[in-house]
């Protein structure tokens, strides 16, 4: 059976915190989704937002090979008629054909939210479909709150679907707009809607409760026709659910059919260039995540080089992703070997090379480095030990001043005047900031810039510092872990020293190398 993927990044995913996208951001984003074969792609407001605005306008000109746009909008207002709705009148007027609205399935909303009474929710819910389906547009209705609403009175809530049947809509979905119903609910409720009524019905869940999936699956187990989230689950609160998530459990688990068998293998590089211009970390999501598939534990590890399925539930390949295996206090000489072998295939467990790597390993950890999910470090550690590493550039000079202005809270300013050397020649650049990690960030990539290009599109997605000893205060020695993304892959760096700049900068530095020994 085919589930239709409805995305809903460019919607309900820009309510996330933090989250903000240009036009050219959206139109990438649209890209990606089409070229992963998502089925819906659910655009803003036009109505409310300008930027919307531009952006149908802009989608015109693109060639989609699979998705389709479906355009948001609401019913029309209290006590007004459909044709006197400018938000509707925007919607009727559009070229898209297909249109997502929404309505009000709960009396505490209609009451308390709408301040009106049932019969007037059910009248705008009922003439705004009929209004858009009779100038040409295939409507969506999104139920809101309608397992709240179904719980609360179900005569009324099934009232909700019917009016909308009635008034010509394509399909429903039922929304868990508070994230607060559980699987087995969702499952009986949506049974109920879809065995009384003859329509296509979709589901859009909240992760309120952290449920948002499985409830995403429930409904399908109960015959929904297609899925309504975010590819990496961001939305507002806790965020919508997981389509990557989702689409790996149907197609790999269930055996329902979501998006092509041959794109499922893409999933790992799309979820990743989103989370990179969304500017997020997916490290542990499931089946996409740089930790989906990572062993730590010597005998884990052991056993995974034995029989893959031993502790992994798939095969990482199959959506795109690979197997990592950690190094740390608890590793094992296989994991270690392994890796290594990636870089030098000639080395084998007895080899010298292999001992010392260990060792080398062991004296860092000894000086508080912590490879578990520095991975890219790890790498150069084990190239530079190897003799298999050539450094790209030095850092001839670098001074950092920081101005604070006691009278003007809001004055920081951080200037970076750095001198590197890249095969003998001298590039010197000065950046400012809020901030001297970030100044001297774009200080190292500005100058690097000039003789490597492909930096450019590189950018820091996450920033740790831990302390490793309270005792000493300020003194103590910090430990700096780095998330670097170029919109296709992710990796971090680490650095250690009793001064958090320095820590800062051998984890950069790093971070810069990485990415030049993998172009």
């Amino acid at each position: 059976m085919k589930i239709k993927m409805f995305d809903t990044t460019l919607r309900d995913g820009m309510q996330g915190t933090g989250i903000s996208f240009s036009v050219n951001d959206k139109i990438n984003i649209i890209k990606l989704l089409d070229e992963l074969g998502i089925d819906y792609i659910e655009i803003g407001f036009p109505a409310a937002n300008p930027k919307d605005m531009q952006l149908i306008e802009k989608i015109k000109k693109i060639k989609l090979n699979h998705a389709k746009i479906a355009v948001f909008g609401s019913t029309c207002k209290v006590g007004i008629l459909p044709e006197n709705d400018e938000s509707l009148q925007i919607l009727s007027a559009m070229e898209a054909e297909n249109i997502v609205i929404f309505g009000k399935s709960w009396k505490l909303h209609v009451n308390d939210v709408l301040k009106t009474d049932e019969n007037e929710n059910l009248r705008m819910i009922g003439s705004s479909i009929k209004f858009l389906a009779d100038s040409g547009k295939k409507v969506i209705f999104d139920a809101e709150h309608f397992f709240d609403g179904y719980t609360d009175d179900p005569v009324y809530a099934e009232k909700i679907i019917q009016t909308a049947i009635d008034s010509g809509a394509e399909s429903i979905a039922l929304c868990d707009s508070s994230g607060n119903t559980f699987p087995e609910k969702v499952f009986e409720i949506t049974k109920k809607m879809t065995e009384k009524f003859d329509i296509k019905f979709g589901i859009h869940a909240h992760d309120d409760c952290g449920m948002a999936c499985i409830n995403s699956i429930a409904a399908v187990r109960a015959g929904v026709d297609h899925v309504q989230g975010t590819l990496n689950g961001i939305g507002e609160r806790c965020g919508n659910a997981n389509l990557s998530t989702i689409i790996a459990n149907l197609s790999l688990k269930l055996g329902f059919s979501t998006i092509e068998p041959q794109k499922l293998q893409m999933l790992t590089k799309i979820c990743r260039q989103l989370a990179g211009i969304s500017n997020i970390s997916i490290s542990k999501q499931p089946f996409v995540g740089r930790t989906a598939f990572f062993h730590k534990a010597g005998m884990h590890v052991d056993a995974v080089m034995k029989n893959s399925m031993s502790y992994e539930h798939i095969k990482p390949e199959m959506v795109g992703n690979e197997r990592n295996l950690i190094i740390s206090e608890i590793s094992g000489r296989s994991s270690i070997l392994q890796l290594i072998q990636r870089i030098f295939p000639e080395i084998n467990r007895e080899s010298e090379l292999l001992h010392k790597v260990l060792n080398i390993i062991k004296e860092k950890e000894m000086d508080d480095y912590q490879y578990e999910g520095a991975e890219a470090s790890l790498e150069l550690l084990i190239r530079k030990e190897l003799g298999l590493y050539k450094a790209h550039f030095s850092v001839e000079k670098l001074k950092l001043v920081t101005e604070h202005c006691e009278n003007n809270e809001k004055y920081n300013k951080s200037t970076a005047y750095i001198e590197l050397n890249v095969n003998g020649e001298i590039e010197t650049t000065e950046t400012e900031s809020d901030g001297p990690v970030h100044a001297m960030d774009l200080a190292i990539r500005k100058a690097l810039c000039v003789f490597y290009p492909e930096l450019s599109n590189t950018n820091l997605t996450d920033y740790k510092v831990r302390v490793l000893d309270a005792r000493f205060s300020t003194g103590a020695k910090v430990r700096v872990l780095m998330e670097t993304t170029d919109g296709t892959n992710t990796w971090t760096t680490i650095g250690v020293s009793v001064d958090v700049i320095e820590a800062s900068k051998i984890a950069l530095i790093d971070s810069m190398e990485y990415k030049l020994i993998n172009m």
